[in-house]
């Protein structure tokens, strides 16, 4: 089977340019000119990758990246956003909204088939065909490949797609500064120039999820000028950092409740 693409984009010259090109490398191309019949055929046809422009009529791409995330049908699927805003102010809401990655408009259509078949590399990562020599389990970290989730404290942490690469490529070196280059080379699959703020809006998603306190890190460190450290800690220091693990995740549980609250009333 042909590896499927759902198209999100309102401009008709560009729908009809990237889909052709697409259709031509080999992908069936489901297309959609505004944001209510893109979220349907999402559903509806659970694609590889979506491609998402971010000025939609009827809702924009940020509200509907941010619907998929929340919809299980839709959680796990790669989306790379298109959009002529390319300001790092609007990478960083793409990214929080919960993209995977990022393209700024005017793009090469070989660049955007780099980009799209390096989605799919990660999001078909058989995990059944990891190497023996992966690290998969240290101290209070466990990844589950099949599942895309860590075990963290012994509580399970739903990651996203990036969020499980990332987080994989620092446990591989646990302990050790990981640089910028080599962080989007294995996670990301392709050599930006210099897209730090990318790796910086995943991090501090991750945060989020691991730190007791995302503003003080104990655990991803930044390395000023060198990369990221991911920095377990020994057993003798397992229960007291537990304890504030469970705290933490119980006051973001009770945050959100309100927070879903709020939204339904």
């Amino acid at each position: 089977m042909k590896p499927s693409i759902l198209l999100i984009e309102d401009d008709g010259d560009m729908l009809d340019l990237v889909a052709g090109h697409l259709e031509h490398g080999g992908f069936d191309v489901q297309r959609a000119a505004d944001g209510i019949k893109g979220q349907a055929l999402a559903v509806q046809y659970c694609p590889d990758v979506i491609l998402l422009d971010l000025m939609l009529p009827k809702v924009d791409g940020l509200t509907l990246c941010q619907r998929l995330r929340r919809d299980e049908r839709t959680a796990k699927i790669p989306i790379l956003m298109l959009t002529a805003l390319g300001s790092t102010k609007d990478k960083v809401s793409g990214f929080n909204s919960g993209a995977d990655d990022y393209l700024t408009k005017p793009f090469d259509l070989e660049e955007l088939m780099v980009r799209v078949k390096a989605l799919l590399r990660r999001s078909e990562r058989a995990p059944l065909s990891a190497k023996h020599n992966e690290i998969l389990s240290f101290s209070c970290l466990t990844l589950v490949p099949e599942r895309f989730e860590a075990i963290w404290f012994d509580a399970p942490v739903r990651l996203t797609h990036t969020e499980f690469e990332l987080l994989h490529c620092l446990l591989q070196r646990h302990g050790q500064t990981v640089a910028p280059s080599l962080i989007l080379k294995e996670v990301w699959g392709y050599e930006p120039d210099d897209d730090i703020e990318t790796i910086r809006v995943h991090i501090r998603h991750l945060r989020t999820k691991l730190e007791p306190d995302p503003r003080k890190p104990r655990f991803i460190k930044t390395v000023y000028g060198a990369g990221y450290c991911l920095e377990l800690p020994p057993a003798d220091q397992m229960e007291p950092l537990a304890a504030a693990i469970r705290s933490a995740r119980e006051a973001r549980l009770t945050a959100d409740a309100k927070t879903n609250e709020g939204a339904v009333a």
